[in-house]
């Protein structure tokens, strides 16, 4: 009877050990989501064009063209943020700053600058804090929900980590996010976006990757409300471009003064 528990105990003290090897390869949470990041964000300073289009059922409503000059700050590795309007002509030259968690609105008419909020929406589904660059590990705290298939926004079905994401802070954008992350790729597949209430605001969906600045970069943002699925916003991403930024362009300060290359 000796040999047999001897070869149970021998068993079970390697499947104890290939468990924790396993464990200790297997990516956590927060790495998954740092991860997804870098899909999203190029890790230089880099400009792009963002064109939001609001439909109503099908029928385009309204749209909006911005420019986006995003440096990550090297003390705490999130990126700051110039936004500079360029159409409807009313709205040209308007600009947008993100330093830190602070958010500034400039407007040329009156010259004045003004804090805003990152949830304020800024066209259809669109909030302000959508069009800036953010590192969601530097804001959000990951844990993983499970594993399970979604269908992608190209109608794909795609295995995905399901990651529950709770704010550090109450001046981010969404107070909980559900993200589902491609096991494979650790592309960012879809979203759903919380208020403070519990309430689900909107669903996006990341979709068309093209090699862009070094890595496969969604090119298309779907984003749809949560109570009406026939109000939807699409933001398309263009011109990317490594970018030499200032670091003056990134300060309030210099907002007035600020002229594009």
């Amino acid at each position: 009877m000796t040999f047999p528990i001897r070869i149970m105990r021998a068993a079970a003290i390697l499947l104890a050990i290939a468990a924790t090897a396993a464990a200790a390869a297997a990516p956590s949470a927060q790495q998954l989501l740092a991860q997804s990041d870098a899909v999203r964000n190029p890790d230089k300073p880099f400009g792009l064009t963002t064109t939001l289009l609001e439909f109503r059922n099908g029928q385009q409503t309204d749209a909006e063209v911005l420019k986006i000059y995003s440096k990550a700050d090297p003390a705490t590795s999130q990126f700051r943020t110039l936004v500079q309007f360029v159409a409807p002509a009313r709205d040209a030259n308007k600009l947008m700053l993100k330093n830190g968690n602070d958010l500034w609105f400039y407007d040329p008419s009156s010259q004045a600058s003004v804090r805003i909020s990152p949830q304020q929406r800024l066209l259809g589904q669109a909030a302000n804090g959508d069009v800036v660059t953010v590192n969601w590990a530097n804001d959000y705290d990951a844990s993983l929900a499970g594993e399970e298939n979604v269908a992608d926004g190209e109608h794909q079905t795609r295995h995905c980590y399901r990651l529950h994401l709770t704010a550090r802070a109450p001046d981010v954008t969404y107070h909980a996010i559900d993200l589902w992350i491609a096991s494979d790729t650790k592309q960012p597949v879809k979203a759903r976006f919380f208020a403070a209430s519990g309430s689900v605001l909107k669903i996006a969906y990341y979709r068309h990757y093209q090699d862009q600045l070094g890595a496969a970069r969604p090119t298309e943002t779907v984003i749809i409300d949560g109570l009406d699925p026939g109000w939807v916003t699409v933001m398309r991403y263009s011109d990317y471009a490594w970018r030499d930024i200032p670091d003056a362009w990134l300060q309030r300060a210099y907002l007035s003064r600020f002229k594009a290359d």
